[in-house]
């Protein structure tokens, strides 16, 4: 039974859930006197015979808070594999009633949470996927890029991240995650137009007109010499099946009449504008040399 808790728990154990395989406070102590066992934190133990991996180092920060603790912002999103890369600061978010001292590496958050907004992953309690989310992309290092990848993944809904945030209000980072979904909302489409917009204007890209009619669609910006259609997707196109297959339909009638179509999502127009703009101007370019081409060709 001790060897299961370390090999699941990566080499951390409780006192109690040691004392649980049948070793008494003292046994565990002669242990840690011996070198063989690691205090983290009162009641909270590392074996000493594997590396401290991260994942040792947030199970022991979040359980070195108290049994009621619960991983919350990047190292819960780290912790449910929404994000590649591991925090250096572990936050832990406990009751109101707690006041854990200070560590070093550990940030603590005192919140009463709603029993929904509480998951167990590995043994270990963190925020639930849609607080999670809220919370990493309100964070440094987060932003919408959270969001957006959570959605592409179908692991929630907007409508899982507004019942959150309702649940949740005042809480840190409350402001920025509000303003995240309402972006992310019915209206999405159109911020994410006016996102385009600006950046071409800023940009001095010309030749283009916002919301024009092609056939029986309207485009996003239209191209109509250089024959180039730029789409935009809100977030909440992520999350719409309807809204996939119509916009699939609309992409292959516009090939067929001859237009090149580049499609940028939000987390493009806000994350990685430089991008899009190179895309652009590389169309806008090789079509200018094609149809330069092309017109060489029949003179000849």
């Amino acid at each position: 039974m001790l060897d299961n808790y370390l090999r699941e728990q990566d080499g951390v154990i409780t006192l109690v859930q040691a004392q649980q395989t049948g070793l008494n406070r003292q046994a565990v102590y002669r242990r840690v006197r011996s070198g063989h066992w690691l205090r983290c934190s009162p009641g909270v133990f590392f074996v000493d015979d594997r590396p401290f991996t991260d994942r040792a180092r947030i199970r022991a920060a979040v359980w070195g808070c108290g049994p009621r603790a619960t991983a919350s912002g990047m190292a819960a999103a780290w912790w449910q594999e929404i994000t590649k890369y591991p925090p250096d600061t572990v936050e832990v978010t406990v009751p109101k009633v707690c006041d854990p001292p200070k560590r070093y590496g550990i940030r603590t958050r005192r919140r009463d949470l709603d029993p929904a907004d509480c998951v167990t992953r590995q043994s270990l309690r963190v925020t639930a996927l849609p607080l999670t989310v809220l919370e990493a992309a309100a964070r440094r290092g987060g932003g919408m890029r959270i969001v957006d990848a959570a959605l592409q993944r179908h692991l929630l809904e907007l409508r899982d991240l507004w019942a959150a945030h309702l649940r949740n209000k005042g809480r840190h980072g409350s402001p920025a995650a509000r303003s995240l979904l309402r972006a992310a909302d019915s209206g999405a489409h159109s911020e994410a137009e006016r996102l385009l917009v600006g950046l071409l204007r800023q940009a001095g890209i010309t030749g283009w007109k916002a919301n024009q009619r092609l056939g029986r669609w309207e485009i996003d910006a239209l191209f109509r010499s250089p024959k180039i259609a730029i789409e935009v997707d809100g977030l909440a196109f992520h999350t719409d099946p309807e809204a996939f297959q119509r916009d699939r339909v609309k992409q292959n009638d516009l090939a067929l009449m001859g237009y090149q179509i580049l499609r940028f999502t939000w987390l493009d127009l806000t994350e990685y504008a430089d991008r899009v703009l190179a895309e652009i101007t590389f169309a806008l370019s090789h079509r200018a040399a094609g149809a330069a081409s092309s017109r060489t060709g029949a003179a000849h």
